[in-house]
């Protein structure tokens, strides 16, 4: 059962992320709920967070993690709404968008 990515994964995510432009991260990457689950999460927030990666959180467990790890505050925008985020990035209309407008 795979509850979190290994460290070898975490390494090829950072690889991959230290060249983008915009990280679009939407869930945590294992079962952070559980103690023992949550480690590579942190571990790329930090590493995202530290090297002054623009990231957009979307989706309330990836929000709570990144909260719970301290930093919410140092990604360029967080947003609970993970399925209005994706569905916003994939240009279609969002009812409570329109209402304002």
């Amino acid at each position: 059962m795979g509850l979190d990515i290994g460290e070898e994964t975490l390494k090829l995510f950072e690889n991959e992320i230290s060249r983008a432009k915009i990280v679009v991260w939407n869930g945590p990457l294992g079962v952070y709920e559980m103690e023992p689950f949550k480690k590579n999460t942190d571990e790329l927030l930090k590493y995202i967070v530290d090297n002054n990666i623009k990231t957009i959180l979307g989706g309330g467990d990836i929000v709570a993690a990144a909260t719970n790890a301290g930093y919410k505050d140092k990604v360029y925008h967080a947003s609970t709404g993970g399925g209005a985020t994706l569905e916003y990035l994939e240009g279609k209309t969002l009812p409570g968008v329109e209402a304002i407008k």
